[in-house]
């Protein structure tokens, strides 16, 4: 349930902080979405309040993780491998010094008292390169599209999970089940023609601004004057003078050179 949280979160902290518009077809389409996912996978509900109160603050580093994380790289112009290799050292040593105080809190167990073999030390090996492959395509994803996006991939992560289950290890499945994932999937298909129709949009108004831009540098000289530039005629063959206009005292002086 929390999971579904995740996107309106986001959705509120970008358009409230840093003023990005969504348009009226993207949330139609990200409504869509989870009101499919919600039917897919919410099944049994219950609340208390340690578990709303952890749920609430996993929804929000999440969402400031995500959007940071996208912030980040387009700021400074970062690939996904920089920012890994620049923020791996120190999730890893948070982990390390909050993770066994936090496994002794919750299991009643040292971490450290416990009987490592070699085949459990194998697993957790490529526990750890598996979670780095993770952490790049997540780092890769969010910062070449969007972290609302990134959420939108992980709710198909979860559909085509529920359909492999039922394919494969013939888990259980039920009708509304299959009506919630393809009322998700219609909701994911409505999100990427949305974003295609904007990009869309976007490339041809940068190409008419561009050529708007370049079409006045060359035939109206009077325009960039009006925009704070001055305007310098061409001398004429007896070198007799140039016309400056001077914006900030509204009129026109006739210089010799």
């Amino acid at each position: 349930m929390s999971k579904l949280a995740i996107i309106p979160c986001t959705v509120f902290l970008e358009t409230f902080f840093f003023g990005k518009q969504f348009s009226q077809r993207i949330q139609l389409s990200l409504m869509t979405l989870l009101v499919g996912v919600g039917i897919a996978t919410v099944t049994d509900l219950q609340l208390n309040v340690l578990g709303s109160i952890v749920a609430i603050l996993a929804v929000m580093t999440t969402c400031v993780a995500q959007i940071m994380t996208n912030k980040i790289q387009k700021h400074f112009k970062l690939s996904s491998t920089q920012l890994l290799y620049q923020s791996c050292p120190y999730q890893a040593v948070t982990l390390f010094i909050i993770g066994p105080f936090l496994d002794a809190a919750l299991t009643k167990k040292n971490v450290f008292a416990f009987d490592y073999t070699s085949y459990i030390l194998m697993f957790i090996v490529l526990s750890c390169m598996i979670s780095v492959s993770v952490n790049f395509s997540t780092f890769l994803v969010i910062g070449k599209t969007s972290a609302v996006t990134y959420q939108v991939l992980g709710h198909l992560k979860t559909c085509l999970i529920l359909a492999l289950g039922y394919l494969v290890l013939n888990d259980p499945f039920s009708w509304r089940n299959v009506c919630g994932i393809l009322i998700a999937l219609s909701g994911m298909g409505l999100y990427s023609h949305a974003c295609i129709l904007e990009s869309q949009q976007k490339a041809q108004d940068n190409t008419a601004t561009s050529l708007q831009v370049k079409e006045s540098g060359v035939s109206d000289p009077l325009l960039a004057a009006e925009n704070g530039a001055a305007v310098m005629l061409p001398e004429d063959d007896n070198n007799t003078s140039e016309l400056l206009w001077d914006k900030s005292a509204d009129r026109h002086d006739l210089k010799k050179p």
